[in-house]
């Protein structure tokens, strides 16, 4: 479960988030949907123990992510929007230093590694440097690397850019069932598609607030019935 309570990021006099409120409980699949400089990234960053809150908090699974921020991780995957990777590394040995880094047994991270990178086609690149690889491949790498150790929570700030369009679908189905085991999961994404197909309840950020939240079809029915961009582009568009 994430818990976001009156959350609120100030960098100077920019109010990049404005008391956010927001719980996800388990096993729902959650988007957050807004135009450039929205404050999702923010948002992500603070529920992923980057950045600390101005004011308000971040609970993950009961954790206070500022006071108790090993016990909120250990149950979080996180995959910025841009992953860092250590890239003298091949894939396999970031997987064993990611596992070591959730205490994995040897047994269980091959196990889930094999499995993961099977599902990912990254067997031809386990043992290449991971400097060598395409944005895409990286980007597989991560999402592997961060699912390993069965987390309870799945955040991912734009986790299909980079990738082709076979491993989207791969990725879709994966935060599928996911969320279809009990784990929350929350997207941060500008493809509206995926809103519409994933989504049991999408978030639209606007200048650093939570403008509406709700099933597509509450939003339809909160908004005349509107497609989700037209949605969208009413709620995000400041008029002049």
């Amino acid at each position: 479960m994430i818990e976001i309570d009156q959350l609120t990021k100030q960098f100077g006099d920019l109010r990049a988030v404005a008391d956010i409120s927001l719980t996800v409980p388990a096993g729902e699949f959650f988007v957050i949907l807004g135009p450039n400089a929205a404050g999702k990234t923010t948002t992500i960053k603070v529920m992923a123990g980057l950045m600390k809150p101005t004011s308000g908090s971040v609970r993950i699974c009961g954790f206070d992510i500022s006071a108790s921020p090993i016990e909120a991780r250990r149950r979080m995957a996180y995959v910025p929007d841009f992953p860092f990777l250590y890239d003298k590394l091949t894939p396999t040995e970031f997987f064993q230093f990611t596992g070591k880094l959730f205490g994995m047994e040897d047994g269980a991270m091959q196990a889930e590694a094999e499995r993961l990178t099977g599902r990912f086609n990254l067997g031809e690149f386990l043992a290449k440097p991971i400097e060598d690889l395409s944005h895409g491949t990286k980007q597989r790498v991560a999402i592997v690397s961060a699912l390993m150790h069965s987390p309870e929570v799945v955040v991912f700030d734009e986790p299909m850019v980079g990738l082709d369009p076979h491993h989207t679908r791969v990725l879709k189905d994966i935060l599928r069932e996911q969320a279809a085991a009990g784990v929350t999961v929350f997207v941060s994404t500008h493809q509206l598609s995926v809103a519409e197909e994933m989504a049991d309840r999408i978030g639209i950020m606007h200048q650093g607030r939570l403008v509406a939240v709700g099933s597509h079809e509450e939003l339809q029915a909160a908004n005349r019935d509107n497609t989700l961009e037209s949605i969208f582009l009413a709620l995000t568009t400041d008029n002049a």
